[in-house]
């Protein structure tokens, strides 16, 4: 699991860092790679089609939500040590989220359905299979549901934002780059100093 969520990790990077390129030539792929928020809004915009998209991007929450709970549940409290120190979280952060948690989970989970410290936290409170199953597709329904007609609402826009970036593609790219290095360095030294 350790080891899928790195691979998951990567690809979120890889995402971020070529997303101005494949927007246009691989949305698809850029989808399966991540399916942040904005990557929901703008890979429908790009023309990928409903199918494909409900398909890659239920498959890859959920592949993300699974990883993130079966950490959670055999590593528990290192897990979310591992959330503060690596991965930008902080523990206060990271205390509202359990004490929320406890209390709403039912609300929680299909809220927050792209949340890796939910699910992370999903694991170490061993929520049950069948209660995250429901919880998980009715919030990935919901979430997939909202993206698509925020695409429709706002087309327009999306489509000369996508424009906008392709004609400074290599600028969004670079800059991308460096983010996602400035990022990741920044966690791995503050999580150094822990």
């Amino acid at each position: 699991m350790l080891a899928a969520f790195v691979g998951l990790v990567i690809a979120t990077n890889v995402a971020t860092a070529v997303w101005a390129r494949w927007i246009e030539t691989n949305p698809a792929g850029l989808l399966a790679l991540s399916s942040r928020n904005r990557y929901l809004a703008l890979t429908l915009a790009a023309g990928v089609p409903i199918a494909t998209y409900a398909a890659l991007a239920t498959a890859r929450i959920t592949a993300a939500f699974a990883v993130c709970h079966l950490i959670g549940r055999a590593y528990r409290g290192h897990a979310l040590n591992w959330f503060t120190r690596y991965l930008g979280m902080t523990p206060e952060s990271l205390d509202a989220f359990q004490r929320i948690y406890e209390r709403a989970k039912w609300v929680v989970i299909p809220f927050f359905v792209g949340s890796n410290i939910v699910a992370v936290i999903s694991g170490v409170q061993r929520t049950s299979a069948r209660v995250l199953a429901l919880l998980l597709g009715i919030g990935i329904a919901a979430r997939l549901a909202l993206f698509w007609w925020l695409a429709r609402v706002f087309e327009a826009p999306l489509v000369d934002f996508l424009e906008w970036v392709q004609r400074y593609q290599w600028w969004v790219v670079g800059i991308s780059v460096a983010l996602v290095l400035a990022i990741n360095s920044n966690n791995f030294r503050r999580g150094a100093k822990r």
